[in-house]
């Protein structure tokens, strides 16, 4: 997970966590799991769907799932997960007008 923050540049960011899930436990617990057909075959699987969570005081405010039916895995419309959207999500939150 760390070279994937330091890909991203976040490497040791005070505000972002990157974290793994080998075993699936938190996927599961969260109904997140990509069992779909299509992916699998490309991926194996099960996998995890593709998302993003915004969480204050181990309380999950905001959680952005990217699928639809016809696009399982997310991969051609991943905007409802993408920084934009939670940054967006979360101004809502407090009350902070858009300026998108």
């Amino acid at each position: 997970m760390s070279a994937w923050a330091k890909d991203q540049g976040v490497e040791g960011h005070a505000l972002i966590s990157f974290m793994g899930d080998p075993s699936g436990e938190l996927t599961r617990a969260l109904d997140l799991v990509l069992d779909h057909p299509g992916p699998v075959s490309v991926l194996g699987g099960p996998r995890c769907k593709r998302f993003a969570m915004y969480v204050e005081d181990q309380v999950v405010k905001v959680l952005r799932v990217s699928e639809a039916p016809d696009d399982p895995a997310g991969d051609s419309n991943p905007e409802a997960s993408l920084a934009e959207s939670m940054i967006e999500a979360i101004k809502g939150l407090h009350g902070v007008k858009s300026e998108l």
